[in-house]
């Protein structure tokens, strides 16, 4: 199975961000990825809640999304889509933060929106609270398709192991780790992260990636960490994108999900225990 990762620097107008992921697919799937992902937020990285309010759409409006269906059509296909953030009917006005698998045929086979919303102070001069512009979603899907079984989550899910797990332990063999993530924690936390989750579950994690300092015409700047990832389920990564736009592809060999579980079978031997007395 040859995938193919996106690194993209999105800025905050969502028509001069598609032009720009269209053409990295494009060179994805012209060297053989059949299974291509972008980043989270791939159609706009902004700070402002009021310029969110004014270029993002609901989900049936939305233009990033509309011809990125083309294109996967157009392509013949998979295509996860990291993450648009997309307005919502919730009486708070909060967004969704929601990543798409596209199948060949350009439909919608699974939505994934963000659970655990980063609520964060990284530094005296960093933090972050995506609650307040976010809504967080409730379910995560596994998904059975023709490459592998999928499972879907988002940046700073990767801290919280037991999402990983259930998924896992329900057969999932790919777990997609589109993220936006802080330069800060990502130098710290990024790779070991992302190597654990893979490692303990026996799982591919693919996890394309926002990269550096982001065009933003309104509110406070914006840089992310880059290095998109690959790893596969012994915890070797097998791609690292660095710090620089553009596409890139590597092979899977499913095969080695199988192996890595039977070498390590813990998903098999959970026990049941006593919970510490809080």
């Amino acid at each position: 199975m040859r995938v193919g990762v996106i690194q993209l620097n999105s800025g905050d107008d969502p028509a001069a961000n598609l032009p720009k992921t269209q053409a990295f697919i494009a060179v994805a799937a012209a060297a053989g990825a059949t299974f291509v992902a972008t980043p989270e937020v791939t159609n706009v990285v902004s700070t402002s809640r009021a310029h969110q309010d004014t270029v993002l759409r609901h989900e049936d409006d939305d233009k990033t999304l509309k011809a990125l269906r083309s294109q996967a059509a157009e392509l013949n296909i998979w295509l996860l889509i990291g993450s648009l953030a997309l307005k919502t009917n919730d009486p708070d006005g909060r967004f969704a933060n929601r990543s798409f698998l596209i199948n060949p045929q350009g439909e919608i086979s699974a939505r994934y929106d963000k659970i655990h919303m980063f609520d964060v102070q990284v530094s005296e001069t960093e933090s972050y609270r995506e609650s307040a512009g976010y809504r967080p979603g409730k379910t995560v899907p596994a998904l059975d398709t023709p490459l592998a079984k999928i499972g879907m989550t988002i940046c700073y899910d990767m801290r919280f192991p037991h999402l990983y797990r259930d998924l896992a332990q329900n057969g999932v063999e790919i777990l997609t780790v589109p993220s936006a993530f802080s330069p800060v924690t990502g130098a710290a936390h990024w790779h070991t992260l992302l190597r654990a989750r893979a490692i303990e579950n026996g799982c591919f994690v693919i996890a394309p990636a926002q990269t550096g300092d982001h065009g933003i015409s309104t509110g406070r700047p914006r840089a992310t960490y880059g290095h998109s990832l690959v790893v596969d389920p012994w915890g070797e990564v097998l791609l690292d994108a660095g710090a620089n736009t553009g596409a890139h592809v590597v092979d899977l060999d499913l095969i080695s999900v199988q192996t890595a579980r039977k070498r390590i079978p813990a998903l098999t031997h959970d026990r049941p225990y006593g919970k510490p007395n809080l």
